[in-house]
């Protein structure tokens, strides 16, 4: 599975959820956001995604009927399981010691990135890979893009950005897929295009192309 396949992350709606998604996208995470129980049962019977984060207290069905009917419909997909301390020993009965983990509340975005990662690499969903459009390279893993053997520097939206176009190659990315990948609250047309001209400059112009009225495509 490519390292820019979608990390479910099951928060209660709320401030904070939002910057959660907002850090992980920048992070160069597909991170795509389930607001209550039925809605991360709909997501796993539909298109598993290569992880689940699923709060103990997401709205809906209680977290281990959801997590319990998770590993019976997608036994493959790691969960990784926010919880507070006074409720640790009774979710870490609930989990699959060979895929599963959890992450005690209150959490640093920095911890919940690195526990997705660590086992999103154990259980072999994603490796140290590098993705190549011609001479564009982009390592996903530890944030890096270089241009024709040369490091580039991307602010995280940026890096957010480029790794919402590294979809099927020639493939058209929408305004609404971009806007939906990089910020978690809703961003105008306007906002990805000023982003989009911020990395063409420094990625080379001729990498994205403008489809007009239906998105851009990352050239290769």
């Amino acid at each position: 599975m490519p390292p820019y396949a979608p990390v479910l992350v099951a928060l209660p709606p709320t401030a904070a959820s939002a910057s959660v998604l907002r850090s992980l996208r920048a992070e160069g995470m597909r991170a795509d956001p389930a607001a209550d129980g039925i809605a991360v049962l709909d997501v796993i019977r539909a298109a598993p995604p290569a992880l689940l984060v699923l709060d103990v207290d997401l709205p809906g069905p209680e977290h281990a009927a959801v997590l319990a009917a998770v590993h019976a419909e997608s036994p493959s997909v790691p969960v990784v399981v926010l919880t507070p301390r006074e409720r640790r020993n009774a979710v870490i009965a609930q989990l699959r010691s060979d895929r599963d983990d959890y992450v005690l509340r209150p959490f640093s975005v920095d911890e919940l990135s690195a526990r997705i990662r660590l086992r999103l690499r154990l259980t072999g969903a994603v490796g140290h890979t590098l993705i190549r459009r011609g001479e564009l390279v982009v390592d996903t893993e530890l944030g890096e893009v270089t241009v024709d053997g040369n490091p580039v520097s991307l602010s995280p939206t940026e890096f957010s950005l480029l790794t919402a176009l590294l979809t099927e190659p020639g493939a058209t990315v929408s305004h609404e897929e971009l806007a939906t990948q990089v910020w978690s609250e809703p961003a105008s047309p306007n906002l990805v295009q000023v982003y989009i001209s911020y990395l063409r400059r420094k990625i080379g112009p001729e990498r994205i192309r403008t489809i007009r009225g239906a998105g851009y495509v990352l050239e290769g």
